[in-house]
């Protein structure tokens, strides 16, 4: 009898602690995909990003879709699915915010009261390695372009890294089109393009981010002041179009924080929020 009471109080034991414990103990959040649209200059710092934010939120996969500013715009446009737009200047972010005052087709992809202007970036004059030419500054840039002795690698003009770049050429009053005709010039269809160019010595300078120099060990020789081209101002948005409203966020507050900003500020970008 002795035995079956202790056996009998046991389960009873046991019994009580587990309905003690709620049913939810240990559960985990559910699973979310985030899809992140952002600039082909933000590739290492995001992909780095990434890695902590595994950290402080298990549950939620990032997928990022990275190229240049202008063709991700469109693909919004045409009805990619995206949670969170970070663009490499303004313009692009401007045309899919209905209050902007920049948007000549009236679109309306922008959650309202969470765009943000996130980093800064510098444009920069890179060179490959040894720098065969000697170019040391934008001025002798422009010097080579005239006499047609130097070969110039440049973003196309629906990216924001080639608008930058028409903008420099438009400060020294040079002419694109002309120089594009005499050969000194080659473009890509985003600054990676550009980089992979100067890196690989298939031209003797790009004008690229001083973020992407950076990553791709390239030597920067001159950077571009705001006189020249403008602040590169990187805004960043919740889409309206998300499914995902609370998880994009706190994914877009992340970015704010302290350990994201010294991932950004470690390549050279400059956190503004």
């Amino acid at each position: 009898m002795k035995t079956k009471n202790f056996v009998a109080l046991l389960l009873a034991l046991v019994c009580a602690l587990t309905l003690s414990v709620p049913a939810y103990a240990g559960a985990e959040e559910e699973p979310v995909e985030l899809i992140v649209f952002a600039a082909a200059s933000m590739t290492e710092t995001l992909n780095e990003i990434s890695e902590l934010y595994r950290e402080v939120a298990p549950n939620v996969t990032l997928v990022f879709n990275f190229d240049s500013s202008g063709t991700l715009k469109t693909q919004i446009e045409e009805g990619a699915d995206c949670d969170v737009f970070i663009s490499a200047a303004p313009k692009q972010m401007n045309e899919l915010d209905i209050e902007s005052g920049e948007n000549p087709d009236g679109l309306d992809f922008v959650l309202q009261g969470t765009r943000i202007d996130l980093l800064e970036n510098k444009v920069a004059l890179a060179v490959p390695e040894g720098n065969p030419k000697g170019i040391d500054s934008y001025d002798a840039l422009v010097a080579g372009l005239k006499d047609g002795s130097v070969m110039l690698a440049m973003g196309n003009s629906d990216v924001p890294v080639g608008q930058y770049t028409q903008k420099i050429l438009a400060y020294y009053e040079l002419d694109e089109a002309e120089l594009a005709e005499a050969g000194v010039i080659t473009y890509g269809s985003n600054v990676k393009e550009v980089t992979t160019q100067v890196a690989e010595a298939t031209v003797d300078c790009g004008i690229i981010y001083g973020t992407d120099a950076y990553s791709a060990g390239l030597t920067v020789v001159d950077t571009a002041t705001a006189e020249m081209c403008g602040q590169v101002i990187y805004p960043a948005a919740v889409l309206n179009v998300t499914r995902n409203e609370a998880a994009a966020r706190a994914f877009l507050e992340y970015l704010t924080g302290e350990e994201a900003s010294a991932v950004f500020e470690a390549v050279g970008f400059s956190p503004l929020s």
